[in-house]
């Protein structure tokens, strides 16, 4: 029996992940083929890959949106793709990879060949999305942490010394104050490995000291990884000095290059650019607030977790540290209604679905409530035309309503379920209203568009 090993991982490390997985898991078992995934999710890596199992292994695949060390399958064939794709295609990826042919050669090819795609196409996103992926658990940590705070009052951390004042400290004055620095570090990560986390972290740090927020610590983390690159290229050091190259003359002089441009080049402009959008959203009107719930709601809603899901999921994240916390309950709720509005609709027009839709609807009510979009992949891969289109109308119905009543979310993930924290959710009954209005706009336009499946 032919054997393949894979690891799957996506951004957050929530959902894609484990989807890929099973959908690997599943094509494999229907092709004859063993199978063994490794899953690098928000958990840390689960069921990881042995030497024995890669040295068994026929072929090796890669669904990523994130770094994944490539080392350790040295001489293997190597077939890395999107994430996604595994989701959509699995068994063609199965397939393809048992095709590849082994060489001694192979991984230096497969490198050089995935180094111009990356630097061409996806490399910034890559690196971009590494960072998130990091930071994610630090914000909800902190959010949930803040959110049990107020539980106990809005200002009852005010008051030394005190159960909600603590709570405070842990949530607002430590993991929330680490988000930036994790944020700018882990992207000098993916571009620089572990060489690029000490000047991606201090130039986190100063992004958050010089006020240039979380814009900064993106700035700064490209910054930092593409400078120690630069400088590991850059400087030969003799073999009898080369120990003293990553302890010494890396973090030295990239934490010297990328903080002086925080303090002196690029704080200042970044600072008052955080402050022009902090004042805009602050001040801006119910129009403009109605507009920018319609555009995030579209942004989630349009690649379910690609992405521009992710981009409109960062900006709002980013905001919670500014003390924005309007656009992160549209994103949310937005977020939420997709998988909620196709299980709704096969509910009550089960004649429109197939058996294996009607099935994946009741999966679906679980991952809506719990904010995963991508429970709405199954049915968008299906019918692609009818069902982006109605979930993007939906989206931007809760988005907008969201922004209309002034909801607020102080917690970045959690669905329903961090809903009953006293104070997590500003003007909670509008902001349920806002979801359930989405969630029956996709269903209708949903059965307004499909047909009775064959």
């Amino acid at each position: 029996m032919k054997k393949i090993v894979a690891v799957t991982a996506c951004p957050t490390g929530i959902a894609h992940t484990y989807m890929a997985a099973e959908n690997l898991s599943i094509a494999a078992k229907e092709l004859g083929v063993e199978i063994k995934v490794e899953t690098q999710g928000s958990v840390g890596i689960e069921n990881k890959l042995s030497e024995e199992d890669i040295k068994n292994a026929d072929a090796v695949i890669i669904a990523a949106a994130t770094k994944v060390d490539k080392s350790r399958f040295y001489g293997k064939p190597i077939l890395e793709v999107p994430v996604e794709q595994a989701i959509k295609d699995a068994k063609s990826l199965v397939e393809k990879a048992l095709k590849m042919e082994k060489s001694a050669d192979y991984l230096e090819r497969v490198e050089e060949i995935h180094r111009k795609r990356s630097a061409a196409r996806t490399g910034a996103y890559k690196h971009l999305m590494t960072g998130v992926s990091y930071m994610i658990p630090f914000v909800v940590a902190g959010g949930i942490l803040i959110a049990i705070s107020f539980a106990f009052g809005i200002n009852a951390f005010k008051n030394e010394g005190t159960l909600p004042a603590a709570l405070m400290q842990i949530g607002g004055g430590s993991a929330f104050a680490l988000m930036v620095p994790v944020l700018s570090g882990y992207i000098a990560y993916s571009i620089a490995d572990r060489p690029g986390l000490v000047p991606g972290m201090v130039g986190g740090m100063l992004a958050v000291s010089t006020g240039a927020g979380f814009l900064g610590g993106i700035i700064s983390g490209f910054l930092a990884g593409y400078t120690v690159d630069f400088i590991k290229r850059s400087i030969k050091l003799p073999k009898t000095l080369e120990g003293i190259m990553p302890v010494l003359v890396l973090p030295v002089l990239s934490c010297l290059i990328v903080g002086l441009l925080m303090i002196y080049v690029i704080g200042t402009p970044i600072k008052s650019i955080m402050t022009a959008l902090t004042n805009w959203l602050t001040g801006m009107s119910k129009s403009n607030a109605v507009l920018l719930g319609l555009i995030l709601g579209l942004m989630m809603a349009f690649d379910m977790g690609g992405p521009v899901n992710k981009a409109a999921y960062t900006f709002a994240t980013g905001l919670l540290a500014s003390g924005i916390y309007t656009p992160m309950a549209a994103v949310m709720a937005a977020g939420m209604t997709p998988p909620l509005g196709l299980a709704l609709a096969t509910l009550i027009a089960k004649d429109r679905f197939t058996e294996d839709e009607i099935e994946a609807g009741k999966a679906a009510w679980v991952l809506g409530i719990s904010f995963i979009t991508e429970g709405a992949i199954p049915f968008a891969a299906a019918d692609p035309l009818k069902v982006i289109p109605s979930i993007m109308v939906g989206s931007a119905v809760t988005g907008a309503l969201s922004m209309l009543f002034g909801a607020t979310l102080r917690v970045p993930h959690g669905g329903i379920f961090v809903l009953p924290i006293p104070n997590a959710v500003g003007n909670l009954p509008m902001y349920v209203i806002s979801i359930i209005a989405g969630t029956v706009v996709t269903a209708f336009m949903v059965l307004l568009l499909k047909k009775k499946a064959s």
